[in-house]
């Protein structure tokens, strides 16, 4: 098998090999991924971090050793907690900003160089190796636009915004909200539920649906058309701007032992 790591703010990965085909996931700056299937134009990968599989545009993959994956995955890199963070490519100056969640190894010359293969990155500002506050970096993706499928700053759905948070305080959660609600601790009461919770939320049929980090005090930090701030309580989210119940509450769990 081969194997690469993403070298750009995020990689779109798609259902199907065409850029019409509706986006399953991104992968994140520094996620490494592996290379199950070629056709021209489209590569078919396996993200190492959550096992989702898709469809790649082939000019997007970096070829890479091997040994330099297997050495990246195990060194002990650093997950970005900020919303964003700038990161140059120093083959040509270029600058692009990296999402919370993605990854980065301090392993090139300089204490903020980032080799990945034969690229280099420097970083431009300073990230914590210290456990970040979940509640702040949740807040990081206020009014980012919601987008089926991502996993960023720059659009982000329901459980791909619970998925990146918890990754960045050391907690992995699979990618789907059908799949986040078969891990944690249920909560019995919605008044018990605090910060750094999640809430889930069915249809009719019974199908999970969506998922939100509780922030205390009936408060629910979701993407919902963006990133918002809505009341939670027994029923759901009250949306007051429209008032009404917009998502009707399932379960509450807990993943933190904090």
């Amino acid at each position: 098998m081969a194997y690469s790591i993403c070298t750009y703010g995020f990689i779109p990965v798609r259902t199907e090999p065409a850029e019409s085909a509706q986006l399953e996931t991104q992968i994140l700056f520094g996620e490494s991924f592996e290379l199950l299937e070629h056709i021209p134009g489209w590569q078919k990968i396996r993200c190492h971090y959550d096992d989702y599989q898709g469809w790649i545009d082939d000019k997007l993959v970096v070829k890479l050793d091997d040994r330099d994956v297997q050495q990246w995955d195990k060194a002990s890199g650093v997950i970005v907690d900020k919303p964003y963070i700038k990161v140059i490519c120093e083959s040509d100056s270029s600058a692009m900003l990296v999402s919370a969640g993605s990854r980065v190894v301090f392993n090139g010359e300089d204490r903020n160089a980032i080799r990945i293969g034969s690229f280099e990155f420097y970083l431009q500002g300073k990230i914590s190796d210290k456990k970040p506050d979940i509640e702040t970096v949740a807040r990081g993706f206020m009014n980012a636009p919601y987008l089926w499928g991502g996993r960023s700053f720059y659009g982000i759905d329901c459980s791909g915004l619970v998925q990146v948070v918890f990754k960045t305080v050391g907690v992995f959660l699979p990618r789907n909200a059908s799949q986040q609600i078969d891990v944690g601790e249920v909560v019995s009461f919605v008044e018990e539920a605090g910060t750094g919770d999640l809430a889930f939320f069915d249809d009719e049929e019974g199908r999970i649906i969506h998922v939100g980090i509780c922030l205390g005090q009936g408060r629910i930090l979701h993407a919902s058309g963006s990133v918002r701030i809505d009341a939670l309580d027994h029923q759901g989210i009250y949306n007051k701007e429209r008032r009404l119940y917009s998502h009707r509450l399932r379960v509450i769990k807990r993943f933190l032992n904090e």
